[in-house]
């Protein structure tokens, strides 16, 4: 078996990569998106004054908003223009993904090929402008709330907030689509990689700084090290294992001529979910820390005081929960995404079976029980995941960064754009053959 670097040097052709010139051009335009990215998450909302905004944000980190700052690459701490990311429209994608499963009419869209797919892209669009908006001015009431950090409350700076927070969003939406466009791809995706990436060498820091302090020993420190390389390890080999399900197709007819029986796979991720169950639960634990600490008495009592309380990082009560809400939305996001009766019936209008299973409603029961039992792993594998940067945050006081869902965002996007470089690369390689064919039969 090859190892990972033979692979990932098999996967980029440098050869073959020095003569790609769209190629180049494509990296050119993803890294000069991300870099306008970055840039405006270090330019503040009008109205605000940051210092005042930073000091209140650092007393009040245990909750959502660090989260949010992590994938915004500190653009909430900043208050920046940019600090809603895009995660609105993430937000509405999932939505609108649960809801097609959910109304028949955008179900129909789904299954109408690239004309559906626009219009649903459409009502996304729409949803993530709602979205931006309620929670732009859900921001803009917050700011207000807070001592010495509006210079002038009042309607106009809320109307002006909510404009400049979700024109960001919006921009931001675009940035993506152009990146995947034009770029390498995965343009979403790529904008929260480079938040999250961007503060990577401020957490590494923070942790030697405490090395160094002596908040961490240095045998800590290394087994921090060796831990995070085994962890991008794990999260490699889980995120490429499948469960291939053969697929025979027999002998047809077409004409006079007769084609012979083919055999392929049916190839089930492992992690079908992927990073959105961590980052749904992390969300919902941590919303109730996050109200608390900017409610009047800071969460010192009643409800919200007893939850920030018990669901704080390292908590029995944190972790249980933390738990069982992975698993939960692992399985219920994996029956939104993957549909094992569409799958039986397209598999049986091709004329193909899993040998052994009647095709129709007995193959889909029993892609449905393979799906079953492989999220039963793949759930376990997330929670494993996401349960080290808990028990780091509470022995440690270290940031989100190491483990959990910034890793597995970040190893997951790496995979994706060194596959989509791959495939431009083969795509610009076959291209080069076809206009060598032409040449050479119109020299003969």
């Amino acid at each position: 078996m090859a190892s990972a670097a033979e692979q990932l040097a098999a996967n980029l052709n440098f050869s073959a990569f020095g003569k790609a010139e769209e190629l180049k051009k494509r990296i050119w335009f993803t890294l000069g998106a991300l870099v306008v990215y970055r840039l405006g998450t270090y330019i503040p909302l009008p109205g605000i004054d940051p210092a005042a905004f930073a000091a209140n944000f650092h007393g009040k980190q245990q909750g959502v908003l660090e989260l949010f700052n992590m994938f915004a690459g500190g653009a909430v701490q900043r208050m920046a223009i940019f600090a809603l990311n895009i995660m609105p429209y993430i937000s509405a994608s999932i939505i609108v993904q649960l809801m097609s499963s959910v109304i028949p009419s955008l179900e129909t869209l789904k299954k109408e090929g690239e004309q559906g797919r626009k219009v649903i892209n459409q009502y996304t669009r729409y949803l993530t402008v709602v979205i931006a908006a309620f929670q732009a001015y859900g921001i803009s009431v917050g700011l207000e709330g807070q001592a010495n950090v509006v210079s002038d409350p009042g309607w106009f700076f809320r109307v002006s907030t909510v404009l400049t927070l979700m024109g960001g969003t919006l921009f931001l939406m675009w940035l993506g689509e152009q990146i995947t466009s034009r770029g390498i791809g995965n343009g979403s995706s790529l904008i929260i990689f480079a938040g999250i990436v961007a503060a990577f060498p401020s957490a590494i820091a923070n942790t030697l700084e405490l090395s160094r302090q002596g908040a961490i020993s240095p045998l800590v420190l290394v087994a921090l090290i060796v831990m995070s390389f085994g962890v991008i390890a794990f999260i490699v080999f889980m995120e490429r294992a499948q469960r291939r399900l053969l697929i025979t197709y027999p002998k047809r007819q077409q004409g006079n001529r007769v084609y012979e029986g083919q055999t392929s796979f049916l190839p089930l991720k492992l992690n079908t979910s992927g990073v959105i169950p961590p980052i749904f639960a992390s969300s919902l634990l941590l919303l109730p820390t996050t109200i608390a600490n900017f409610s009047a008495n800071g969460g010192a009592g009643g409800v919200l005081g007893f939850l920030s309380t018990y669901l704080g990082h390292g908590r029995p009560a944190y972790i249980f929960l933390y738990i069982a809400l992975i698993v939960f939305f692992a399985f219920f996001y994996t029956a939104i995404v993957f549909d094992p009766v569409e799958t039986a019936d397209n598999l049986k209008k091709h004329g193909g079976f899993i040998p052994g299973i009647r095709p129709g409603e007995r193959t889909a029961q029993y892609i449905d029980h393979v799906l079953t039992r492989i999220t039963v792993l793949g759930a376990g594998y997330l929670a494993i995941i996401c349960l080290l940067p808990e028990m780091l945050i509470s022995e440690f006081s270290l940031p989100f960064y190491f483990g959990g869902t910034s890793l597995l965002i970040v190893v997951s996007v790496t995979m994706d754009t060194v596959a989509q470089i791959h495939g431009h690369l083969q795509a610009q390689q076959y291209e080069g053959l076809v206009k060598k064919a032409k040449l050479r039969g119109k020299k003969k």
